[in-house]
């Protein structure tokens, strides 16, 4: 997490994270009535394909700026409300535990930061922690809507969860695409861009890891597990992934 406190002292992370949120904020606004899966909850979307690659190329600029552009999306696609502050949450989460994670779960975990599409490693990363990020997301959102009262989070889950990892998956032809470019003429990879004083190595990386991980497929799956209400579950999951985070 100190990355994500530390970049906003860099003049140039910081103008990423705006371009990252008027970006995805774009692409949410543009399908926002398109196909709606729960009006004025959620639609088919086609933007998700951004934080994921965002949150590998950009780090935690692309975190800030998912969450950011997921927000402004809401103001002007028409669906602001309570549960916005929660979208906000697992918005950030869907560009963040991608770099976090991306050398903390161990085993899967690859060795540098960089993407590297001749690996077969990155891309057994790249598709496990997407399926990861998205569950994590679905929890956060889903157990808040639920208190809400809007969407059942049993359903809420499943939806947002096969949402995001779906266009996750399919950014990953995004990322194969730009990545090289992105790093070797614009010179914008996240890493090289902030010191690595700023960005650290967390002791508790790999337990913050597996413990979003644990949670974030127990939260999915909590319907299964016996004698615990499932919004009981939801709740306990959604802590451990905040904690988890924060360990990354």
């Amino acid at each position: 997490m100190k990355a994500a406190l530390a970049m906003w002292k860099n003049t140039r992370m910081i103008i990423l994270t705006a371009v990252c949120a008027a970006i995805y904020s774009a692409a949410l606004i543009a399908f926002k009535t398109a196909i709606p899966l729960i009006p004025g909850i959620t639609e088919v979307r086609v933007g998700n394909i951004f934080p994921m690659v965002f949150g590998i190329m950009f780090g935690p600029a692309g975190a800030w700026g998912s969450a950011m552009g997921n927000l402004i999306g809401d103001v002007f696609g028409g669906t602001l409300g309570p549960g916005s502050a929660a979208g906000f949450v697992g918005n950030f989460l869907l560009g963040y535990l991608p770099y976090a994670m991306w050398t903390t779960l161990v085993p899967f975990n690859e060795k540098s930061r960089e993407w590297n599409g001749q690996s077969w490693r990155s891309w057994i990363t790249y598709f496990l922690i997407s399926f990861i990020s998205a569950a994590a997301c679905a929890v956060v959102i889903s157990i808040v809507v639920d208190a809400l009262g809007i969407v059942p989070y049993a359903v809420l889950t499943k939806i947002i969860t096969l949402n995001n990892t779906l266009a996750s998956w399919i950014g990953v032809i995004l990322l194969t695409t730009v990545f090289h470019t992105t790093k070797h003429h614009l010179n914008l990879f996240w890493a090289d861009i902030m010191d690595e004083s700023d960005i650290g190595k967390p002791t508790a990386g790999p337990l913050g890891a597996w413990m979003v991980a644990v949670a974030s497929a127990i939260g999915l799956f909590s319907g299964m597990i016996a004698n615990l209400p499932v919004t009981t579950t939801g709740w306990l999951s959604a802590l451990a992934i905040i904690i988890g985070s924060l360990l990354l």
